[in-house]
């Protein structure tokens, strides 16, 4: 496991939980980076729900890093307020391509995820939204 956090601004920290759809490989930039990351293979089943994964990370610290949107789904339906979500929305989610972007976005939005916040990372834009979500009329 990597040694480190992301630190924002404000010196908040912010460990994360890397989703069996994302590659391992994500643990090596991310430890690059000084940032803390444990890979779900390395925790729990591989075929885990992902409310198991959405527990583990909430009573373990963690913020939850995937592709999948199933993970925002079930931030609105429960009204959520932990653990925050940073999902990645990009054809090519290796993070040669897009790792730059992420660990970005993690340093300037550390606060807020450290909060309660979604994160939506985009290829051409960073999208932040408080929890728990409130359901749009």
């Amino acid at each position: 496991m990597a040694c480190g956090r992301a630190r924002g601004h404000a010196g908040h920290d912010v460990k994360l939980l890397v989703d069996m759809n994302l590659s391992p490989r994500w643990l090596g930039v991310l430890f690059e980076a000084g940032i803390e990351a444990a890979h779900w293979s390395m925790l729990g089943a591989h075929n885990a729900p992902d409310s198991e994964i959405m527990a583990y990370a909430s009573v373990n610290g963690y913020v939850v890093l995937t592709h999948d949107l199933d993970f925002s789904a079930i931030l609105a339906a429960t009204q959520g307020e932990k653990p925050s979500v940073v999902q990645i929305r990009a054809e090519d989610v290796s993070p040669d391509v897009i790792g730059k972007q992420v660990i970005v976005a993690l340093r300037q939005m550390a606060a807020e995820l450290e909060d309660g916040a979604l994160l939506t990372i985009e290829p051409n834009r960073t999208r932040l939204r408080v929890l728990p979500l409130q359901l749009r009329s």
